[in-house]
């Protein structure tokens, strides 16, 4: 098949440190690649892909210190238009922008919902284009969402070689991802105490949350001995800091649609503690690939039941569950039933 892929344009693809739906964007670009599809990504200029490569802005608009993407949206929007009878299914990255343009286009154009879908705003646009069809990363996420057009529910995967199986030597607890209320930093601090166990943090700090990092956390990791603040890592590091530790902690408090970290500590076979929040049960086997848990005291007390899970199965449901294979398989099998959806009624007037 002819597959455009289109990401968003403030990072690139992959990002260089964090960056969730662009990592997700350039793991299926390259499984559909390598599965012998004619992918184009259209993309920043300074993304890395085996596919062709669209380059709408020659880099990141991160980099330039761009934070309204929607002129350089519109322009890539006109590309993509001039270009859309090339390809057998056009899929969108990028929220609602493309959906005035392609409403006309809906055979062909698919979208993913990335993120938290119970924000007031939405529902005007869903009744605004009910023929997009839609595919979300979660049931969980579409809870709030009026009746649209769903052409199924696609989890996230990554690559089988991106991780590999580690054996939890290092005897501390993980925090993985971007310091803000919401991701719970405070009560994985609070659950490694309670446990009597080491935390190593390795965690973002956006402009938008350096306020809250300053005020709240820092005197917190200040009088915590305990705990081990590294910052943000990259890709490679991931493998060290999830393999080595004893289980990652996630506890967050919000509507989380998917939660990307979870399946990066399974593939390296670490366990997740993680509170029951949004995608979080559909996700985590509660007893198998880790435990789900309603608050800091339990999450304290699956500390000391770790022992009971084994490795190596959860790396096993990572490669069954949420590898990059398994995604891009979901995704092609969606792809081809729009096609059908599209053909059915042409083959019903040339029968007749």
């Amino acid at each position: 098949m002819k597959i455009a892929q289109i990401a968003p344009l403030v990072e690139s693809v992959p990002p260089r440190l964090y960056g969730g739906t662009e990592r997700v964007v350039s793991w299926l670009t390259e499984e559909l690649v390598a599965q012998g599809h004619d992918v184009t990504l259209f993309a920043s200029g300074d993304s890395h892909t085996s596919a062709k490569l669209e380059a709408v802005v020659p880099r990141a608009l991160r980099l330039d210190g761009i934070h309204n993407s929607q002129p350089y949206n519109a322009a890539m929007l006109d590309r993509i238009a001039e270009q859309s009878a090339e390809f057998n299914v056009i899929h969108f990255h990028v929220d609602f922008f493309h959906s005035p343009v392609f409403r006309g286009l809906a055979h062909k154009a698919l979208t993913t919902l990335h993120g938290r879908q119970d924000l007031p705003e939405l529902p005007d646009i869903y009744r605004a284009f009910p023929q997009i069809p839609l595919v979300s990363i979660s049931n969980h996420q579409r809870n709030p969402v009026p009746p649209v057009n769903w052409m199924g529910t696609v989890y996230h995967g990554l690559p089988e070689r991106q991780f590999h199986e580690g054996e939890g030597q290092g005897g501390y607890l993980a925090f993985l991802g971007r310091i803000c209320p919401d991701k719970g930093p405070l009560d994985a601090i609070e659950i490694a105490r309670l446990a009597g166990m080491p935390l190593k943090i390795a965690a973002k700090v956006d402009p938008v949350d350096q306020r809250y990092f300053d005020q709240v956390v820092a005197p917190v990791l200040a009088g915590s001995p305990h705990v081990e603040f590294i910052g943000e890592i990259d890709d490679l590091s991931k493998q060290q800091f999830l393999g080595n530790a004893r289980a990652l902690l996630f506890p967050i408090c919000w509507p989380e649609p998917f939660g990307l970290v979870m399946i990066e500590a399974m593939a390296c076979a670490t366990p997740v503690i993680a509170f029951r929040q949004g995608a979080v049960p559909e996700v985590l086997e509660d007893g198998l690939t880790g435990f789900v848990v309603e608050d800091v005291e339990e999450a304290a007390a699956a500390v000391k039941r770790l022992d009971v899970l084994f490795r190596p199965s959860i790396r096993s449901r990572f490669e069954e569950r949420f590898s990059a294979r398994a995604m891009a398989r979901e995704y092609v099998r969606i792809y081809r039933q729009l096609a059908d959806l599209h053909d059915a009624p042409v083959r019903a007037v040339e029968a007749a």
